[in-house]
């Protein structure tokens, strides 16, 4: 007990940081399953699916993946109408963050075969994929 009550400020410290360190973790999973660059390849190829790409505009005008649709993420929740609930989403922005959020809309929206783009349009790149412009 002598030793808790001496160092009481350093489990303070080793816990909160342990905890910083977790909580990307937690938040990720949030949005749901991800699929990396090669799975979702073979998931467009494979299936009928719907690409939503949640960033701005400006930003989506730059170039995305193939046969993407707009809907920014401010305009998720009631665009989400758009989209069919009977086939599956792969949510894509610049690096999976916003798309983690837009899953969550779009699974709240009834659309339940929800994937984000695990490293989002910056992963996509990187593999020497092509975009649309």
């Amino acid at each position: 007990m002598k030793f808790v009550v001496e160092n009481i400020a350093l489990i303070a410290i080793a816990l909160v940081s342990g905890g910083l360190l977790v909580w990307p973790l937690l938040r990720a999973r949030a949005g749901g399953p991800s699929l990396g660059t090669l799975a979702a390849t073979q998931l467009m190829n494979s299936r009928d699916v719907q690409i939503v790409d949640v960033r701005a505009a400006a930003e989506f005008g730059a170039g995305s993946l193939p046969n993407a649709k707009n809907l920014p993420l401010p305009e998720v929740a009631q665009r989400a109408a758009e989209l069919r609930k009977d086939r599956p989403v792969i949510v894509v922005c610049e690096f999976g963050r916003r798309a983690s959020l837009a899953a969550v809309k779009l699974r709240s929206a009834g659309i339940s075969e929800v994937y984000i783009l695990a490293g989002g349009l910056n992963a996509w790149r990187a593999a020497g994929l092509p975009l649309a412009r």
